[in-house]
């Protein structure tokens, strides 16, 4: 097997020992380029349909994805001898980079590299770690190949390439190579007239080259494009370097050829690892990846919000994303527990937040305020110019996440919560997603990938008896997939048995440390108690799905203030808005995907229904609830 070289880094271009390999017509170039923006890992048929034909796709579409993708499996294993290279993996293929080379990969490694080397105070290797990166590139990103797919990476790559140019000229400002810089900066001001910290570059460059006049010359050029194109004055860097330059401030010298070093840094890489086995929600990872589309960096600030029933595997999914994605976040990944539904230790308040992430950062102790809005205002100095992913796991409320939000469009922050947190709407650029159970074939994979696959193979009936006993939920299958694991001579029919009891179900779906009844006490026990006796009252409704007429029946309470507490209780994922088709709503925005349904219908997850029947009863609903609603 011979080593491929990929280039997406201008026209989209394979080479086997030099040799450029022909890879056949625009359709199978653009699933090729469409497997490469996502190596190692799989990518839908649906998805390379989309990317082929643009929302337009023919009847005979899945099949003409199969001939491309044939197709290229021949190319590689006639020009390089590879058979393994494009692989089917459920619901569509992966391409296994393996030790093949991809010029956007090494590119973005290197630009880490760079920027790491620059942190530690090693300008000059910074430099030629820079233009090794930049040396990698033949043209425009991905030129030549068409769709939404293509066309978001390679506008996230041509931004990273002008960040890049600007930062390299930053550092060879550190090393007093000024004049030498003029023309790269001029050219580079010229070609992007609206970037000002290139212009200030510039500035700064004709200044310190004894050219005082062309200095303030090039920043009224800037302003007048400002004005005239956007109706904005210059930014308040760029303000402040104008009025130095008038000034003659000497804090304009060239710094000291012996100055020393920064200090030394550890770029944060807080994020868990992935779980051990994870299987599915592709779904959910394509949103969470159109987060980071051709306009990251240049609108409000990107947050995710990832809720759901607890057990759910909203964590999980948080983390395999990030972990996916972290490469594309060289100034460093955030990850703070905010212990909002522990049942033992209170959640963490904002300013204690803060303090744990302002010390990964950086800041000594002693530099961090007392005061917590002033922690916040630091905390989003600090990242204003970095480009940094946040994971925030079991959040409580807004109040607790608010303080903790950078102010620049250039990080992502990414939540976890057993409720909406519906406050973050309106402020910032939010993606929700409401993580439903798993579908079935995904329930079944799960259960396969702890517990091993053999028996699953064996007994298909029983495997999906199995995961409908665990209500297709994670953290039960997980449970009920190490218990089987652990005792094989154990078939799965025989813990489908002990499932079907229901009396006994939630004491068998423990496991070690993993207890499904602990994880549900603990998510009630932060849930208010109007909610509880709410859940109480309803569960004499059973596991069919209910009206809002038929909770105000249970309750006592009239229709449109019954359907007001149920609908509170559906958005803290204590209820399934259920689907007109019978299916649990999964849908971006919840019951905003039917609004025209009028009446929408609810059900419990069956086994938070046995948990909640389990409990103490009765209480009347609580009449400030009651007043609240």
């Amino acid at each position: 097997m011979r080593r491929i070289v990929f280039g997406l880094l201008g026209t989209l271009d394979v080479r086997v020992d030099g040799r450029r390999i022909a890879l056949g017509g625009a359709r199978q170039r653009t699933v090729l380029t469409t497997l490469l923006l996502a190596p190692d890992r799989v990518v839908s048929v649906d998805g390379l349909i989309d990317a082929v034909w643009h929302g337009t796709p023919p009847t005979t579409a899945r099949n003409q994805i199969a001939i491309c993708v044939g197709a290229l499996r021949k190319i590689f294993k006639d020009a390089a001898g590879v058979d393994d290279l494009i692989v089917t993996s459920h619901p569509g293929y992966l391409l296994s980079a393996g030790e093949h080379r991809l010029d956007a990969r090494e590119f973005e490694d290197l630009a880490g590299r760079a920027r790491d080397a620059a942190r530690r105070g090693r300008a000059a290797e910074a430099v030629a770690l820079v233009e090794e990166a930049l040396g990698l590139w033949r043209g425009r990103a991905l030129d030549g190949i068409e769709g939404e797919p293509a066309e978001s990476a390679a506008a996230r790559l041509e931004e990273l390439r002008l960040d890049l140019r600007e930062e390299w000229a930053g550092l060879q400002l550190q090393l007093g190579r000024h004049r030498a810089l003029i023309g790269e900066l001029a050219t580079l001001v010229r070609e992007n007239p609206l970037r000002e910290q290139a212009r200030g570059f510039l500035m700064l460059a004709e200044y310190r080259s004894g050219h005082r006049a062309k200095a303030l010359e090039i920043f009224r050029e800037g302003r007048d494009i400002l004005v005239d194109q956007l109706g904005i004055e210059p930014g308040p860097a760029l303000r402040a370097l104008h009025d130095l330059v008038l000034q003659d401030s000497p804090d304009l010298a060239q710094p000291a050829v012996d100055a020393p070093p920064a200090p030394l840094t550890t770029v944060p890489s807080q994020l868990p690892a992935n779980a051990a086995a994870f299987t599915g929600r592709l779904d959910e990872l394509a949103r969470l990846d159109r987060m980071l589309d051709d306009s990251y960096g240049s609108r409000p600030l990107a947050v995710g919000v990832v809720a759901g029933v607890a057990g759910v595997g909203k964590t999980a999914l948080a983390v395999h994303w990030a972990n996916q994605v972290a490469a594309r976040f060289p100034d460093g990944r955030l990850f703070m527990d905010l212990r909002g539904y522990d049942e033992k230790d209170d959640p963490v308040p904002p300013g204690a937040a803060l303090d744990r992430l302002l010390r990964s950062l950086g800041v000594p102790g002693p530099q961090i305020p007392a005061d917590t809005a002033d922690r916040a205002a630091l905390y989003r100095s600090v990242l204003d110019t970095r480009r940094m992913l946040i994971l925030l796991d079991n959040a409580r409320s807004f109040e607790q996440v608010r303080a903790l939000l950078p102010g620049a469009g250039r990080c992502c922050v990414l939540i976890t919560s057993r409720d909406a947190i519906d406050d973050l709407t309106g402020d910032y650029d939010v993606l929700r997603l409401a993580l439903p159970t798993l579908a079935e074939g995904e329930a079944t994979a799960l259960l396969a990938q702890v517990a091993g696959p053999d028996r699953f193979t064996a007994d298909p009936a029983a495997a999906a008896r199995l995961g409908e006993l665990c209500d297709r939920l994670p953290l039960a299958l997980r449970i009920a997939g190490a218990r089987l694991a652990a005792r094989s001579h154990w078939s799965l029919a025989r813990l489908a048995g002990r499932l079907a009891e229901t009396d006994t179900r939630l004491d068998e779906l423990a496991f070690g440390e993993m207890e499904l009844r602990d994880s549900l006490a603990k998510w009630l026990a932060r849930t208010d108690e109007g909610n509880r006796c709410l859940l109480a009252r309803l569960s004499a409704l059973g596991a069919r799905s209910f009206s809002a007429a038929s909770a105000a029946a249970v309750l006592g309470l009239p229709d449109r203030l019954a359907e007001d507490l149920v609908e509170r209780l559906a958005d803290s994922a204590l209820l399934e808005i259920v689907h007109p088709s019978g299916g649990a709503e999964a849908a971006e925005n919840g019951r905003a995907a039917f609004p025209h349904r009028s009446h929408p219908r609810y059900r419990f997850h069956p086994l938070v229904l046995l948990y909640v029947q389990s409990l103490p009863v009765e209480r009347p609903v609580p009449v400030t609830l009651v007043q609240a609603g």
